[in-house]
């Protein structure tokens, strides 16, 4: 490992990792080819939620306004879906039902897609990474508002795309940075 003394390192890789696996992981749910399971919410506390926090803290830390913002909101977004879906009031506040999980997803398919237009400074990778990540949030509120089904299942494979397109965001990062060329092109 190669770094120099007092270096900032990249966070973004982190985040994006972060964001990517758990991403995939509930996505194969929502595609129905696996359950929900603790592995989807231990994943999402851990790696989708901290992860992204940290990386999002370091980004802010670094300078870097649009990856502070995004890696920081979508780790809480985690943890806020994980507190939905645990609801540990006890009942004392009710559990999500379609419409408030239809409006939750739309707004974040609002600021996603502001995102989004932010990204069209910043390399193709991440105009994939949050292009379908507009659209998975938009299609997981349109099913919720709609209750259609093949919607549904429609957003899990986006969402599947859009994971993989932020893993790859990530380890082309990574790559890149350790030989000193375009090993992994980012566009």
């Amino acid at each position: 490992m190669s770094t120099k003394p007092n270096a900032l390192a990249n966070p973004g890789p982190l985040g994006l990792l972060g964001f990517g696996m758990t991403t995939i992981l509930l996505n194969l749910h929502n595609a129905e080819l696996i359950q929900l399971s603790v592995v989807i919410v231990a994943m999402g506390f851990a790696l989708g939620g901290l992860a992204q926090i940290i990386a999002g803290i370091f980004e802010l830390r670094n300078g870097n306004t649009f990856g502070g913002t995004a890696f920081t909101a979508y780790g809480c977004f985690w943890w806020s879906l994980i507190f939905i879906w645990v609801n540990p009031t006890g009942g004392a506040i009710a559990a999500s039902d379609a419409h408030s999980m239809g409006a939750y997803l739309l707004l974040w398919a609002i600021f996603t897609g502001f995102m989004f237009i932010g990204t069209l400074k910043h390399n193709k990778a991440t105009q994939v990474v949050f292009g379908t990540l507009t659209l998975l949030f938009l299609l997981l509120a349109i099913a919720n508002f709609s209750g259609i089904h093949g919607v549904h299942l429609a957003a899990g494979w986006v969402g599947i795309i859009c994971g993989a397109s932020a893993i790859y965001a990530s380890m082309g990062q990574v790559l890149n940075a350790e030989y000193g060329k375009n090993v992994m092109p980012l566009g």
